[in-house]
């Protein structure tokens, strides 16, 4: 059997296989291009006019900001545009190191002139003295204790003198508190009202005794010197308040002395 033949047909059947998918292939591949080129080609076509539009109402947009830039602009006074200009200058010749210096430094003030330093402050001078005041009126009302009791008309007059001091003190002490933002004080302290207490139930027992009224006074000035020296230890109080302050303290100081020496005196 001659096998040449049969080789030959099958070679001839298999070319002619090949060329017909290769055919079939190369017009598939055709169309399949042709699709994406039009896909491609009316994705593109919108994203251009998607592009267009856009650059379009941002320049719109850019050229009303621009007008109303130079509208603001025309209104600022000429010192200010001079002055203005003059920064802008400066900045440019400016190092990129000077220039990040000089953040860090702008950032850094901005901190400090917004920190609630001030406010700080404020709040612990008004606290001061609202504390120095309930014993400025604890002052006031010894002292108006003692010209109640005193059979002593001079004694009576300088109580008096004292109970008009004391509350000038506090009018000022008060005015103070009013500018730091605080309450009007008028109370007094715990401690003083209980002490008052006992005095009087001691003057009931005793009877007025010109000594022991003295020698309450004498007490009750001490422990308002002590009021006025822990005032002054805080920081917060400053200029015309501090002054104030330091004052009555010596005001209070001389009275103690001049008490004292009246307690020394014979009967």
């Amino acid at each position: 059997m001659n096998l040449t033949e049969p080789i030959s047909d099958a070679a001839d059947k298999a070319k002619d296989l090949l060329d017909d998918a290769t055919g079939k292939a190369k017009h598939l591949y055709g169309d399949v291009a042709d699709k994406v080129k039009d896909i491609y080609g009316d994705t593109a076509d919108k994203a251009k006019d998607f592009y267009g539009d856009a650059t379009d109402k941002i320049k719109d947009l850019y050229d009303e900001a621009a007008a109303k830039s130079k509208d603001l602009l025309d209104k600022v006074p000429g010192s200010v545009k001079e002055a203005g200009e003059k920064t802008a200058d400066a900045y440019k010749k400016l190092t990129t190191t000077q220039k990040v210096v000089g953040g860090v430094l702008l950032a850094a003030g901005l901190t400090w002139l917004l920190a609630p330093k001030k406010k700080g402050k404020t709040k612990r001078a008004a606290k001061a003295l609202d504390q120095l005041l309930l014993f400025v009126n604890d002052r006031t009302k010894g002292y108006q204790r003692a010209a109640a009791e005193t059979k002593s008309p001079e004694l009576k007059s300088y109580y008096q003198q004292l109970v008009s001091q004391s509350k000038e003190f506090a009018g000022t002490l008060n005015r103070h508190l009013a500018k730091k933002g605080g309450q009007r004080e008028t109370g007094t302290t715990l401690k003083g009202k209980l002490y008052r207490k006992l005095m009087d139930a001691q003057a009931a027992v005793t009877g007025h005794n010109e000594k022991a009224i003295l020698a309450a006074n004498i007490y009750g000035e001490h422990w308002a010197s002590k009021a006025y020296k822990k005032a002054l230890r805080r920081k917060a109080l400053k200029g015309d308040l501090r002054a104030a302050v330091e004052k009555q303290y010596a005001e209070s100081q001389r009275t103690a002395k001049h008490l004292k020496e009246l307690a020394a005196q014979p009967k």
